[in-house]
């Protein structure tokens, strides 16, 4: 529990960071290259499931840095979407840090939920090649939605 409080909290300060700056200053990325690098996220964090990194490069990346890096990059996708809303400057931070809090909120409770099916899932003896079986399936869905960002971008760029 120790280590998921940890990477929880990582990813929580990264995407809290990006969120609060990028609304609060006003920057953001392209959605279609923000979603293509969180797809990316989800093909690495399915390949570091995998041991890939291992078997293919013989070292682990820096699981904790990652794991920042990507809540950096979510909560960037994030400010970007709330930045095309054109919110107010009136009350803004206060709205912010209130939007911020239930966000997070509703990551730990979703993150709560996902630890108890998790919980029982561990237990069954097929679990090891269950869990292969959907890191395979989780790569491929990543490289999907990267794919479609990145042709989305490209199709939306050629018209202009």
């Amino acid at each position: 529990m120790r280590d998921v409080a940890l990477y929880v909290s990582l990813f929580a300060i990264g995407h809290s960071i990006t969120i609060l700056l990028g609304v609060w200053y006003g920057w953001g990325i392209n959605a279609y290259i923000i979603d293509a690098i969180i797809g990316l996220s989800v093909v690495y964090k399915a390949l570091d499931n995998l041991g890939a990194f291992q078997k293919w490069f013989g070292f682990q990346p820096n699981t904790k840095a990652a794991t920042l890096i990507f809540g950096l990059f979510h909560g960037t996708g994030l400010a970007s979407k709330i930045l095309e809303y054109k919110i107010a400057d009136d009350g803004l931070m206060t709205n912010l840090l209130a939007f911020n809090v239930g966000v997070e909120f509703g990551q730990l409770l979703a993150l709560f939920v996902i630890l108890i099916v998790m919980g029982y899932w561990r237990r069954s003896p097929n679990f090891m090649r269950q869990a292969n079986y959907a890191n395979i399936i989780m790569v491929f869905l990543g490289l999907l939605l990267t794919y479609q960002q990145i042709t989305g971008y490209l199709g939306l760029h050629a018209h202009a």
